[in-house]
């Protein structure tokens, strides 16, 4: 069965640094009330409810659970979970509307990366064995990856200065955003990367609804279609891998159809400028293409939501109408180990 399916609605917080007053579900609510109030739907209304968080993040096992308090599981709902960025837990609400057993779907996350050194508990993400022991935190890991395409000769530190300075003046126009406007590029964190060329920490959440067919249409002026969605895996182990490219970006590209013709937009979850230079060339995207119109990664980056705002700011491009044809891209592990691409199309104006 192939049936198709559209972000109706997209919520987002405004992302700050921290947010210690509030607890997850405080943070969550507001956005969950936003999409629902979006399309005048109720949460009996919902087919299927999926979320995206990690318990690393929170604190706990199971933290997922608490959220369910935000969005009303009584009477009983049809829920689902991913420890993932919530791009996954999209994904998931996808393959549900496709079996036809749902025709909408509630899809948010969220996370607050304040509490601790993000740096460190990401680095549990790694291979167990050889390489977490060592504690090589994100940013060093980042770093590595961003000399090795110096060496290669793909690009140099005015360029990835460059790529921070476009990404956070485009965030002039993104309420939501965290850092907007000319940032300092500052100090060596880890050489090559500056304190400009990473990701700031903060708290946030997003959400979005996800509808089938003529569904979509009845709840949104100008549904966002998913006209394709595929993930792929890099290989576990760093030293196995070329850092300099992303051959499971462009394979799940060709898979979700990105190559079949242009796209006018795309968002890419890049937390470090050297990513956006790796994941431009993998998706071979040209001048023509705007590039993280939202500002990205690098204007706001609440861990395991910054996927799934990737796909909703690409979603209320082609809402608003001032996109007909964009690329949402979601990253989580090192170095963009793990990589989601979908193509979204506007119906002909």
């Amino acid at each position: 069965m192939n049936r198709d399916v559209a972000i109706v609605a997209f919520g987002q917080t405004g992302h700050r640094r921290a947010c210690d007053e509030l607890s997850e579900v405080e943070m969550l609510m507001p956005v969950l009330h936003e999409v629902l109030a979006a399309t005048g739907l109720k949460t009996s209304d919902i087919g299927f409810t999926c979320s995206g968080s990690s318990d690393y993040l929170a604190g706990r096992a199971f933290s997922f659970t608490m959220a369910l308090d935000g969005v009303g599981a009584w009477p009983p709902i049809s829920e689902s979970h991913v420890e993932m960025d919530g791009a996954w837990a999209l994904y998931e609400a996808w393959v549900k509307l496709q079996t036809g057993d749902a025709d909408t779907a509630l899809v948010y996350a969220y996370g607050k990366s304040s509490p601790g050194s993000v740096r460190d508990v990401l680095t549990r993400q790694l291979d167990p064995y050889y390489v977490a022991p060592l504690w090589p935190d994100s940013v060093a890991l980042a770093a590595l990856q961003a000399q090795a395409l110096i060496d290669a000769g793909e690009t140099d530190e005015p360029a990835l200065a460059g790529v921070a300075a476009r990404s956070r003046d485009a965030a002039h126009a993104n309420s939501h955003a965290q850092l907007r406007g000319p940032v300092p590029h500052g100090d060596y964190l880890v050489r090559p990367l500056r304190t400009g060329d990473c990701p700031p920490i903060g708290d946030g959440a997003a959400a979005v609804v996800l509808a089938a067919g003529e569904r979509a249409r009845e709840l949104c002026g100008r549904p966002a279609w998913i006209r394709g969605v595929d993930h792929r895996i890099e290989p576990h182990g760093l030293g196995v891998r070329d850092l300099t490219d992303s051959p499971s970006t462009r394979l799940a590209a060709e898979r979700a159809g990105a190559f079949v013709r242009p796209v006018d937009t795309a968002e890419l979850h890049a937390p470090f400028t050297s990513q956006e230079v790796v994941l431009c060339r993998a998706l071979r995207l040209g001048d023509d293409v705007t590039v993280n119109p939202s500002g990205g990664a690098l204007a706001a980056n609440p861990v395991m939501a910054a996927g799934l705002i990737r796909l909703g700011e690409a979603a209320a491009r082609i809402h608003r109408g001032t996109s007909d044809r964009a690329l949402a891209h979601a990253t989580s592990g090192p170095c963009l180990q793990q990589n989601l691409v979908a193509v979204l199309e506007g119906d002909p104006r």
